[in-house]
């Protein structure tokens, strides 16, 4: 299969119209929907851009409430209306869109019950694809399952850490098949370098999962302590993984607290707000280690008035302002 086979089409990303006045826009306004553009893999590294959009519909492994298979385009159209302009970082530009992963709307699609771990591995092909390109991908899920095929391809190339923004510990032992809160279980017995849990909750994760991470030297900064210090918890977070050459940021929806993001499959009071969860995006994503990013568990069908959809959007584009920022 050829990477353009590997990609199935996703919507336009024209403009939603924030230039029609009568429609309460402006002639000066620039979306996003102005600014991504669709692109075939195999052109991806002949062009000069930062970062590159990959959908991935599915959430056959979630442990709970399903319909994160819904939020690639629920996201898309949320981020496409969103302004571009970011008042340090400016304008941001040079975002391009793979469209949704084929053989993931492809299993939706025949409704069969596909094994997760076949699922991971034909995954991980088509990441280890977009991940040799110069572009960051920005994986837009789909349920939490999904990490691990997006992060395994970059253990073979170097040391890695992965700082998870989440309220559960995802650590649970593989007894049969993988599920949403496997993975971090398999990156670490697949020799993930360092890992840090940044906004998880009290009396959300089990005893033997949090003496599991601490026994594999991993750092848990709860959304207490976020909401303490939003830098520090950064820093704290950044430290664990000090030492690794290539570095991937996580966000579990499900890291707001309840009234932010509803739609998620387990959502919890206690949690992040949005305005602290963006802050810490733009300080981590000007790491220049940053190999990746990903926005998992926004299940539109559970949201309300589209507020997780829209959080998850917003996330994105403060990602991204923080790692061009950092670059320019």
């Amino acid at each position: 299969m050829s990477g353009t086979d590997r990609f199935a089409t996703n919507p336009d990303w024209a403009s939603t119209g924030g230039w029609d006045v009568l429609a309460g826009g402006d002639a000066n306004d620039e979306l996003f929907g102005d600014v991504v553009e669709r692109v075939a893999l195999e052109d991806l590294s002949e062009s000069a851009f930062e970062a590159v959009l990959v959908g991935e519909p599915y959430d056959g492994a979630v442990i709970g409430r399903q319909g994160a298979r819904e939020g690639p385009p629920a996201i898309r159209r949320s981020l496409a209306r969103t302004k571009s302009h970011h008042f340090d970082g400016g304008p941001l530009e040079g975002v391009a869109d793979l469209g949704d992963v084929r053989s993931l709307v492809e299993t939706l699609e025949d409704d069969t019950d596909e094994r997760v771990s076949a699922v991971q591995r034909e995954l991980r092909e088509t990441t280890r694809l977009v991940h040799e390109r110069d572009a960051l991908p920005v994986f837009l899920g789909g349920d939490n399952s999904l990490t691990y095929p997006n992060v395994a391809p970059l253990l073979e190339s170097g040391t890695v850490g992965v700082i998870n923004l989440d309220a559960h510990l995802d650590v649970r032992a593989v007894d049969g098949e993988p599920t949403s809160g496997t993975p971090y279980r398999q990156l670490l017995e697949d020799r993930l370098a360092g890992y840090a849990c940044v906004g998880a909750r009290h009396f959300e994760t089990s005893t033997a999962y949090h003496d599991f991470l601490r026994e594999h030297g991993g750092e848990i900064v709860t959304s207490e302590e976020v909401g303490d210090d939003v830098v520090e918890a950064a820093d704290r977070a950044l430290e664990i993984v000090g030492d690794v050459d290539a570095l991937y940021v996580s966000v579990d929806c499900d890291v707001l607290d309840a009234s932010a993001a509803p739609g998620v499959s387990a959502p919890t009071s206690g949690g992040l707000r949005t305005r602290e969860l963006f802050r810490l995006l733009r300080l981590l994503a000007s790491d220049d280690r940053i190999a990746g990013f990903e926005i998992v568990e926004c299940a539109p069908p559970l949201d309300r008035e589209a507020l997780t959809a829209d959080a998850a959007a917003r996330a994105i584009a403060h990602f991204l302002a923080g790692y061009t920022e950092g670059r320019r």
